[in-house]
């Protein structure tokens, strides 16, 4: 990508994990977790550059990842450390410190989304940049499904009235893929979601997000299979 035109890739990645120990560095389907989103994302020839801002900067050397000509890592402040912080804090101070055109942000937890994706959701957010009909763009799940309240009352359907679920409406439910998003639009909200986002669904098995411990298991599943050569479907 022109330097008019530069995107950064935001990978923050810390050292602790509340639910699944070390999981960042954990190894999965034969490399660290954090080394499958980090092969995505420099296999993508329009992100220029990779920032991962960590507080396991020896933790990664030690795992023999060091800054190269496009991976920066950027040691985090002590005051953004913690499982309390909001995650819009550290990119403000990534954007405070890493100037770029336009920002790619996404998680060590997705391991399973695909250089193809990445390259088509940035596609689809530079078009609508450049026809200035959105600001950013998020990914989203996207459900059929029949929804109640936690009291049971229906949402999205009609119980006596029942129609297949693939004619509901849909919801988008944010997965927490991926973002993206410039600098203005990060000031205007003071977050990653712009006031005039593209909400984008991504194809179901990359949209797998290591949270608990049984998704640790159902992502080494799939990428075993992607380790071996299998191509994931790409419904949506």
């Amino acid at each position: 990508m022109t330097q008019a035109n530069k995107l950064t890739a935001l990978l923050p990645m810390k050292a602790h994990s509340a639910r699944v120990k070390s999981k960042n560095f954990r190894l999965i389907a034969g490399k660290p977790l954090f080394q499958w989103i980090l092969d995505a994302l420099l296999a993508v020839p329009e992100i220029d550059q990779v920032v991962i801002n960590t507080d396991a900067r020896q933790i990664l050397a030690d795992e023999g990842l060091v800054e190269s000509e496009r991976v920066m890592i950027r040691d985090r402040k002590t005051e953004l450390c913690g499982d309390f912080i909001s995650m819009n804090l550290v990119l403000a101070d990534d954007i405070a410190n890493v100037p770029s055109q336009h920002y790619l942000m996404t998680h060590t937890t997705n391991p399973l989304l695909q250089p193809d994706t990445l390259k088509a959701m940035i596609d689809t957010y530079l078009r609508a940049i450049g026809a200035g009909t959105a600001d950013s763009l998020f990914t989203v799940n996207k459900m059929h499904t029949r929804f109640y309240t936690e009291t049971g009352d229906p949402i999205n359907h009609d119980p006596a009235n029942l129609i297949r679920t693939q004619d509901l409406p849909p919801y988008m439910e944010e997965n927490s893929v991926c973002y993206l998003f410039g600098p203005d639009s990060f000031a205007a909200t003071e977050a990653r979601i712009g006031r005039n986002p593209i909400l984008y669904p991504t194809p179901r098995l990359e949209s797998v997000d290591i949270d608990e411990i049984a998704d640790w298991f159902v992502a080494e599943s799939l990428l075993q299979r992607v380790a071996a050569g299998e191509t994931l479907p790409k419904e949506a």
